[in-house]
């Protein structure tokens, strides 16, 4: 449907423009809509000429819409007081049209209509529908209006204002008696607005009286049981000229005997070609009584209902009305669990609302088991307790499955809901070494705030893929094959919530790298936040520049997590402008000695406030290389220096017994060479200052054997 109009004073009568083959065109029902038909067009047009139009090719369309503004006439009208008169706008042919519009009016409640004017006119009822006045619609100044006394069959022709006036709209008095109308327009357009009332009264002369009247009965097409009664209404002759006044009703209304027209398809049903209401493929008429118990009745539908507001009785009533039925005793059937609001998550802590549907069971005499997978379950005995939800907390995080078993003497049903509980996911902090070498595994982990939250998924980006990697789990492991500054980002998606943390990794061929420690008064001002780390990062930096007077492209600090505070200081390969290659590993050495030997003479300092000095140096030396910070390699790195520590006092115990073992003094005097060796290079005023060649190994190289000794001996 496109547009939809009650007629007034009708119950029961519409006129609605359907949209049928892309034609739209106009239908008229008695019924509420149970039956529609097309309007048969005028016999002839406004010259008396034969119109041919023949049903259902050609019929009559009128335009429904009505007006907005509450002076102007609507294009279609009718009043409760002049039940049988209709008047609208529309045109004669296949389907609704905007062109060739005329006016038309029925004074038999849709039955006939008459064509009344070639242009559209707005239309106003007076004295109950005794007297219509029409006026033209037009942009141009107007100074006649038209009457008609006998329900638009003739029309006579009235001026209302000797100079002609832009008709801006029409309002009838208010009152069931009313003769009067106002116009209200302007003589041009700068003049001021101009009000004619215009009163009819003096037309008549007197009052209708009784014989001024006939009976008029209600029809359609020759019915006359309309909505299930008879109505006859009194009109007022033709030929007599009275004022009608107050209005009356109807004179009489008898109700009618109950066809098979009264009644419609009941909910779920369809009226097929033969006529009949047959249930819809969707619909299955047993699930009436799904919620009905053993021992009580429910209304069995018999496929019709008496359409609403129809007033006939007896006839096939009994007959097309539901009928009550006693409950069958069912088994439980088409068992569900849900969630109120659909979803299958459930935040921690808060209440979930589950609802038990049943299809198909007796309601009232079943057992109801619900476990909620937690180590909690409940009992009902019937489903009404149930009809609000079951509410439940969840104390932990984790995928629940939540069972739901019913029965009763007939059988019995069960049904799972996998419920996913989450926590609220507040950071994501990615976790991975700040330099690497190329073509060395690296292990990245996402480590979470708080740390279960429930079903999470990781989306990794990082080097030049154009498409992430996707997994179940907080930590991968991958390999760089170039150098240069790599961007590593983890968004980790959390129910409707995805946070993400980005991370820079630097990948060389080869670097140096220092575990760094500092005066205790720095733990005092350590928040353990990324941003005091950055920030105190830069200024360690500035520190090891200024000391060592080494360019800061050489030096990477990274302050690490934790107390008491520590960092790690990184020397690492550099490509002048001039694209030159990168500084040889013995610059890398040369570099790490020289901070080395700064630090050891407290020479790298930095002040963290006024009066607050903090003093950078070399903290414990260990065995591996500090270029993976992930506890994956800490036992490797133990294993490695407890090999050393193995190995130096198996050294030292020889040195300590050379003499009494035999063999072994060529191997002593060896040593002895060795030792002497070392101590005049580490002498020499010209040689580099002593530095452990722990600190000097590239990545993977193991502790020189000649230092063994000494580094366990100190």
């Amino acid at each position: 449907m496109i547009d939809l109009y009650e007629v007034a004073g009708i119950k029961g009568m519409f006129l609605a423009n359907k949209k049928i083959d892309n034609q739209v065109k106009t239908f008229i029902t008695y019924n509420k809509g149970r039956d529609w038909r097309l309007l048969q067009a005028p016999d002839t047009d406004l010259r008396g000429d034969p119109v041919h139009c023949v049903l259902p090719y050609c019929s009559l369309h009128l335009h429904l819409k009505v007006s907005e503004n509450p002076y102007t006439s609507g294009i279609i009208a009718s009043r409760d007081t002049a039940p049988s008169i209709i008047v609208a706008s529309g045109n004669i042919g296949s389907e609704l049209s905007d062109s060739d519009i005329s006016m038309f009016v029925s004074s038999d409640a849709g039955n006939t209509w008459r064509q009344i004017f070639e242009e559209e006119h707005s239309v106003l009822y007076l004295d109950q529908g005794g007297v219509l006045v029409a006026m033209k619609h037009t942009s141009l100044p107007i100074r006649h209006l038209w009457l008609s006394f006998d329900e638009g069959r003739s029309w006579s022709k009235y001026s209302f204002t000797s100079i002609p006036l832009f008709v801006d709209g029409v309002l009838g008095e208010p009152g069931e008696e009313t003769l009067i109308m106002t116009v209200f327009g302007h003589f041009s357009h700068r003049s001021e607005w101009q009000l004619v009332k215009v009163d009819y009264k003096s037309i008549f002369d007197r009052r209708c009286a009784e014989e001024d009247y006939r009976p008029w009965q209600l029809h359609s097409q020759g019915e006359a049981c309309i909505m299930g009664a008879k109505r006859i209404y009194k009109k007022r002759k033709s030929e007599r000229k009275c004022m009608q006044g107050k209005y009356a009703g109807a004179m009489e209304s008898e109700p009618c005997v109950c066809t098979e027209a009264d009644f419609d398809c009941d909910y779920g049903y369809e009226r097929h070609s033969n006529g009949q209401c047959l249930p819809a493929f969707w619909f299955n008429p047993s699930s009436l009584s799904k919620d009905c118990s053993l021992g009580q009745s429910y209304l069995n539908s018999t496929g019709y209902r008496k359409v609403v507001s129809n007033n006939c009785t007896d006839g096939v009533r009994e007959q097309y009305t539901a009928k009550p039925q006693k409950c069958p005793g069912k088994a439980p059937r088409g068992l569900r669990i849900v969630t109120a609001d659909g979803k299958l998550t459930a935040e921690q802590g808060h209440n979930v609302t589950l609802m038990v549907q049943l299809e198909e069971g007796d309601v009232q005499r079943t057992l109801i088991q619900v476990d909620f997978g937690d180590g909690i379950a409940v009992s009902y005995v019937n489903l009404s307790s149930m009809e609000d939800g079951i509410k439940h907390v969840y104390h932990n995080v984790g995928i629940f499955r939540v069972t739901v078993q019913v029965d009763n003497s007939l059988g019995s049903d069960s049904a799972v809901l996998y419920l996913h509980v989450t926590c609220p996911l507040e950071h994501v902090h990615l976790s991975l070494p700040f330099v690497t070498t190329k073509n060395k595994e690296v292990n990245a982990t996402a480590v979470l705030w708080p740390s279960q939250v429930g079903t999470l998924t990781y989306v990794w980006w990082y080097g030049n893929n154009t498409e992430p990697l996707i997994t179940l789990e907080g930590s991968i492991a991958f390999k760089f094959t170039s150098e240069g500054m790599n961007t590593i980002t983890v968004q980790v998606s959390a129910g409707n919530a995805i946070l993400q943390d980005t991370k820079t990794i630097a990948v060389y061929e080869e670097f140096r790298s220092l575990r760094l420690s500092f005066s205790p008064n720095l733990d005092d001002y350590n928040p353990d936040i990324p941003e005091w780390r950055r920030d105190v990062s830069r200024v360690i930096k500035k520190a090891l520049v200024e000391a060592t007077g080494v360019p800061g492209q050489h030096i990477l600090v990274a302050v690490l997590p934790g107390l008491p505070t520590a960092a790690e200081l990184f020397v690492l390969p550099h490509q002048d402008p001039t694209g030159e290659n990168k500084r040889p590993a013995e610059d890398l050495e040369q570099i790490s000695e020289l901070m080395i030997h700064k630090l050891n003479q407290n020479s790298v300092h930095f002040e963290l406030k006024p009066g607050v000095q903090v003093l950078v140096h070399a903290a414990h030396l260990t065995a591996a290389p500090l270029v993976d910070l992930t506890p994956t390699h800490s036992g490797s790195a133990m294993l490695m220096l407890l090999s050393v520590v193995f190995v130096g006092l198996a050294v030292f115990v020889i040195y300590k017994f050379k003499r009494k073992i035999p063999g072994i003094n060529v191997y002593a005097q060896m040593q002895n060479e060795k030792e002497q060796e070392m101590v005049s290079r580490v002498s020499h005023p010209e040689s580099r200052p002593y530095v452990p060649q722990t600190e000097l190994r590239r990545p993977g190289q193991l502790i020189d054997e000649k230092v063994e000794s000494q580094l366990i001996g100190e």
